[in-house]
């Protein structure tokens, strides 16, 4: 499990929203090395802001691997192209995702130089060149989920689970100390266009809770195009200790997931006495959405 900092709402098809600024490109020499645990406290945040993985990009990248070999392809070229800033943020959380903490993954074109780093290592076989295994492409899938914020603001969190050969996450007891809070479980495929699924870890979030994490807690709907599919424990399978989950079978598809904790701190409530927008709301109630105590009337 590594703490990760997370921003920005997940779109598949391209809305042109708002979301944090795109990485300066960069010179390869400037770029240190870190460990995975590093990788995973920094600020961490996807917006997709309506990055499309469209089947040229997205398929020649499975193909050709995440290797440089890949990213100098001419159909990798040319998705980037269309919307380079939109493109180099996708990049750097889905080598994030891929590749091992230490490595880095760059692109050249013109005069711009992008480098990503590597931080879970969640894809060994695809991060060095080879095709994206099944169990490669829904680990991934599943990271990029696991990063979808509704609210576009920061929000920590933690990540459990196993890369695509089976290799358990590390975990730290700091870490399983601070993030008591079980979340989610995403799963799916976004290589082959199965889609991407969230469930709920523990029961809904109360009228009066809310969270900046509104995906899981919050039921259907509330972070299209993620399909909640509801309670987690009726779809998926814990591992030996409990601590997260395996798989999870979803229309007669099994998917190896990842399972997400947040901290206590980060579940709002009204009455409360602090006004925690943008998920919570004014109003004349005692309802998130409409909460005197906490932000007052409206108008």
């Amino acid at each position: 499990m590594k703490a990760i900092q997370v921003f920005g709402v997940m779109l598949l098809v391209l809305t042109g929203g708002c979301g944090p600024a795109e990485d300066t490109p960069t010179n390869p020499s400037e770029e240190s090395t870190h460990t995975a645990a590093q990788a995973m406290e920094e600020g961490n945040g996807l917006a997709f802001n309506g990055l499309a993985f469209n089947g040229l990009a997205f398929n020649g990248l499975a193909f050709n691997g995440l290797a440089f070999n890949g990213l100098s392809s001419s159909s990798f070229s040319s998705w980037f192209q269309q919307h380079p800033a939109e493109s180099n943020l996708f990049m750097k959380y889905l080598v994030h995702c891929s590749v091992p903490a230490g490595q880095t993954r760059t692109y050249s074109k013109g005069t711009a130089t992008y480098v990503w780093r590597g931080g879970l290592g969640l894809a060994p076989g695809w991060s060095s060149g080879l095709p994206a295994t099944l169990a490669e492409q829904q680990v991934v899938s599943a990271c990029l989920a696991a990063l979808v914020n509704k609210y576009g603001r920061t929000v920590q969190i933690s990540v459990l689970g196993a890369n695509a050969v089976g290799q358990r996450i590390p975990t730290t007891p700091v870490e399983l100390g601070t993030f008591t809070l079980r979340e989610a479980c995403f799963f799916g495929n976004l290589f082959n266009g199965q889609g991407l699924f969230v469930g709920n870890d523990q029961g809904l979030l109360s009228a009066s809770q809310s969270s900046l994490r509104a995906c899981a807690l919050s039921g259907p709907n509330a972070c299209p195009p993620l399909v909640h599919v509801g309670s987690c424990h009726a779809r998926c399978q814990h591992d030996g200790t409990g601590s997260y989950f395996t798989r999870c079978t979803y229309n007669g598809v099994t998917y190896q997931p990842l399972t997400t904790r947040l901290r206590y701190q980060d579940i709002s409530t009204c009455g409360d006495g602090i006004c925690q927008r943008p998920n919570e709301s004014c109003g004349t109630g005692s309802r998130a959405d409409s909460c005197m105590r906490d932000c007052g009337t409206c108008g």
